[in-house]
């Protein structure tokens, strides 16, 4: 982050975090480096998807090669391999949407063979892929996904004339959250909130909103900030990568902003 040394710009402020585990628990500790109070609330889990039958027979096919590319666009996605000790053969190509889901995989053991250098995304990651296609030829893509996300990645493969199968590997469910919370948003105690994916932009608008024009809504990256408006959420803060370091930037550029 671009601030100084030792300052603490949001000092005094109580931010939500909606997510728990080792990516909220960071932030959270992110946050209290630069003098917030960070409140960790998770809005979303997960679930295993209902059709196991359709994943476990996309794993097997996997692990016998029947597949030139894996792509993987979250960290729960790479907990889903690791559950069904999924087994991706030398012959596989793995392509991760962003840092946190490639390091997610290196720790899980599997060597990530792409990463989008600018745009993590979905079509970030479809662009890069090209370097790999070869003139007439189809290629065998796994693309393992949540029930909720959209296919851009896969119709974008598809319309490049390659053979896409597309699998739900689970489920996001929303998470009631805390009455006091609630009533902390409610009341404007709550100064800023992190919304990190459009499931938790919408669970955030349902759950807490209409959220007060005292709190600042902070989106991690640009596709999150237009999953969160079209759920009618309103956003103040876009981070420039979809980083929780560039989330936290974003929100003190806009602490320290009139408003």
């Amino acid at each position: 982050m671009t601030i100084s040394p030792g300052t603490k710009p949001l000092t005094g402020w109580r931010v939500l975090v909606p997510r728990g585990g080792p990516w909220g628990h960071g932030v959270a500790s992110d946050l209290r480096a630069v003098g917030a109070t960070p409140i960790v609330a998770p809005l979303i889990n997960f679930a295993p998807t209902e059709d196991a039958a359709a994943l476990e027979s996309a794993l097997e096919r996997l692990a016998g090669g029947a597949f030139d590319w894996l792509t993987v666009t979250s960290a729960t996605t790479v907990d889903v391999l690791s559950a069904h000790r999924a087994i991706v053969p030398a012959t596989t190509r793995i392509a991760a949407v962003g840092e946190t889901t490639a390091a997610a995989l290196s720790l899980a053991g599997y060597k990530v063979d792409l990463v989008p250098l600018e745009d993590n995304s979905a079509k970030g990651l479809l662009s890069e892929m090209k370097q790999f296609e070869e003139a007439g030829a189809s290629l065998r893509i796994l693309t393992l996904r949540s029930e909720i996300a959209k296919p851009v990645l896969t119709n974008g493969l598809v319309k490049r004339g390659h053979s896409v199968e597309s699998v739900v590997a689970y489920r996001t469910i929303g998470v009631p959250v805390d009455p006091n919370i609630r009533e902390e948003v409610a009341a404007g105690f709550i100064r800023a909130i992190l919304v990190t994916s459009g499931s938790v932009a919408e669970q955030v608008q349902l759950q807490l909103g209409p959220i007060p024009e005292s709190t600042i809504v902070a989106c991690i990256g640009p596709v999150t900030a237009q999953d969160a408006r079209s759920y009618g959420l309103r956003v103040d803060a876009i981070a420039h990568d979809r980083s929780s370091e560039s989330l936290i930037q974003a929100l003190i550029e806009a602490a320290l902003a009139p408003r």
